[in-house]
């Protein structure tokens, strides 16, 4: 649903054509999907309300529905420059020593294994 068409082999092009010549509804929810990147890239906050507006009576209305729900943040998110994925990113490097590690030692094993060892 999110790789561009350009991106897939030839088998895998047959194979996405003729599922959605079966369900006609992914064509669609495709093309939302689609244009919800596309705003995003563009930052082009006018073009939300006609998206959620579509997005809503089709088979991605659970995720408009989470749109509205955080209306301001996703606002928020198409028209800052800022962004926290560097924060995210760390974090999840984070969760991911302290899981590798679980009952293996404490804090300070945790922070050498993080910070590197002094």
């Amino acid at each position: 649903m999110t790789f561009g068409r350009d991106n897939l082999t030839k088998s895998e092009t047959i194979t996405v054509a003729a599922i959605e010549g079966g369900v006609p509804l992914l064509v669609e929810a495709r093309e939302i999907i689609a244009a919800f990147q596309a705003m995003i890239r563009k930052k082009s906050l006018a073009d939300l309300e006609p998206w959620l507006e579509r997005a809503r009576s089709s088979l991605v209305a659970s995720f408009a529905n989470g749109v509205v729900k955080d209306q301001g943040a996703v606002s928020a998110a198409i028209t800052s420059h800022w962004s926290n994925g560097q924060t995210e990113g760390q974090i999840t490097k984070l969760k991911l020593v302290k899981r590798q590690m679980y009952g293996r030692g404490k804090l300070d094993l945790l922070q050498a294994r993080v910070i590197g060892a002094a």
